[in-house]
């Protein structure tokens, strides 16, 4: 975050580039689009590309890669007529999600989550979406299509997409987002999952540190979902005539998957809360039973070692010591000493 001291003293609306930049050069994926018609190019930022102006009776979808190119963003901003302080959380990759309405069009930010299961690492990707009646914009920050899923339907032509307008693309984005999540989190259930067993079976100080990653990652993860949660609460509900009342029944589905998102995250974490009191419970017991064997030793060798130490006197007159059987009659009461405390103990259940 010490990035963003680039902005101090700036005034309101202006566009600079906050956060790390994760490629060389920006690429630009166009499509545009109807029921009957499908155009698909692509450009990087060094392309001789001119924005122009979209039409009502298509869709025109520019998704944007990379997003320390502040010209682009700005020249994106003057051909659409995009609000300045859309553009400036654009190009600034810490921002909370959220949803906000302009006179011209409508603003989304969320974030893409990815888990690193040898790491035990969430790792985060800030994603920003502008659309209006005939246009959207989507801008990521790394090179990867993560909406691979979404260009194959409308390609193929197969589902909903070709038919609708830029507010249905708005919310297909979004969904396949969210549906990542569920991905993420059954592959950090997996990790609890092996933790716990871990845990049951041989726990160390690895398994320990793993708890507090997977915690510390949780966290990461709740504070993308809950800020989603209220964004997509506000698109549902939003009266913005670029909205159709048609795609707003999706996006109430897709609020109850935010929901169901953030019991499960709130789940996994207390299910870690409990990991880590088990974890400290079986630690204790372990320490229990190897104190337990130590004292059921040392209980047995003190009648033994008074007996050694008894006859180790160096006195003259201890009569036992001149018995020609003496020394094996003393090994015999030390072993009936020894295994009538084990019995003793074994009827207790005292191991």
């Amino acid at each position: 975050m010490k990035n963003q001291r680039k902005k101090t003293g700036l005034p309101p609306g202006s566009v600079v580039f906050v956060g790390n930049q994760k490629v060389k050069e920006v690429f630009i994926h166009y499509l545009e689009y109807n029921s009957q018609k499908l155009t698909e190019e692509k450009y990087t930022n060094q392309s001789k590309l001119v924005f122009q102006p979209s039409l009502d009776d298509t869709v025109d979808w520019y998704d944007v890669r990379g997003l320390h190119d502040t010209d682009l963003i700005e020249s994106l901003g003057s051909t659409f007529k995009i609000h300045s302080l859309v553009l400036e959380d654009v190009a600034h990759t810490f921002q909370r999600p959220k949803f906000e309405e302009y006179e011209n069009g409508n603003f989304l930010i969320f974030r893409s989550l990815s888990f690193d299961k040898k790491e035990l690492q969430v790792k985060t990707e800030q994603i920003a979406v502008y659309f209006r009646k005939g246009l959207i914009i989507s801008f990521q920050e790394n090179e990867t299509d993560l909406f691979e899923n979404v260009r194959k339907r409308i390609n193929s032509g197969k589902g909903k997409v070709r038919g609708k307008g830029a507010d249905y693309l708005a919310y297909a984005l979004i969904d396949s987002i969210t549906d990542n999540y569920f991905s993420v989190l059954d592959e950090i259930e997996e990790c609890i999952e092996s933790i716990e067993n871990d845990i049951l079976n041989s726990p160390g100080q690895q398994t320990k540190e793993r708890i507090h990653l997977l915690k510390k990652e949780l966290l990461i993860v709740r504070k993308s979902v809950a800020p989603l949660r209220e964004a997509v609460s506000r698109f549902s509900k939003s009266d913005s005539e670029l909205i159709e009342e048609g795609t707003k029944m999706y996006i109430r589905d897709l609020y109850d998957h935010t929901i169901q998102i953030t019991d499960m995250v709130e789940s996994y974490r207390d299910i870690l809360n409990g990991l880590q009191d088990l974890y400290i419970s079986e630690i204790s017991l372990r320490m229990n039973q190897v104190m337990q064997v130590l004292t059921i030793i040392t209980t047995i060798f003190v009648p033994l070692s008074f007996l050694a130490g008894l006859y180790g006197m160096n006195f003259e007159n201890i009569p036992e010591l001149h018995h020609q059987n003496g020394y094996f009659i003393l090994l015999g009461v030390m072993m009936l000493i020894a295994l009538g405390s084990l019995f003793y103990f074994k009827r207790k259940g005292w191991f």
